[in-house]
């Protein structure tokens, strides 16, 4: 279940990098960046209604993971300029790669007090395939 979760969230990245991108094109990066978040906002206050959940901040959670939201500003507006210059494509599979080279990182390290998942050299083997598509994507 996860797994399909998973490419679910994929498939919403696609869409929502391409309607954030068009929308940039129309109202600029900076607008389209807060009205994104906006209604981002408003979706999740109207879930959290209808759920009946409260917002609870725990004690003690590190300051650093609350900086997400500001990192996500940084994701809408820098995926709204790839995506004007190098097409949905080519900014999803890049990102991807950045994703993947951190993530590696991140669990090989334990980076941000994560569990520690060692890496493993036959991931070589994936990140290269990686690397060679959007090699051959960027050429043709």
């Amino acid at each position: 279940m996860n797994s399909l979760l998973a490419v679910v969230v994929g498939i919403l990245i696609s869409i929502m990098i391409t309607f954030n991108g068009g929308l940039s094109n129309y109202l600029g990066y900076y607008i389209s960046t807060l009205l994104v978040h906006i209604i981002g906002l408003i979706c999740v206050l109207i879930v959290l209604a209808i759920t009946k959940n409260k917002m609870k901040l725990k004690k003690g959670t590190p300051l650093y993971f609350f900086t997400g939201g500001a990192i996500g500003i940084f994701i809408v507006i820098f995926n709204s300029i790839c995506f004007k210059n190098l097409g949905a494509s080519l900014t999803l599979s890049l990102a991807l790669l950045g994703q993947l080279v951190l993530s590696i990182l991140i669990d090989h390290l334990g980076l941000f007090n994560m569990a520690v998942h060692k890496f493993k050299s036959k991931k070589l083997i994936g990140l290269l395939f990686i690397s060679l598509g959007i090699v051959i994507m960027v050429i043709y």
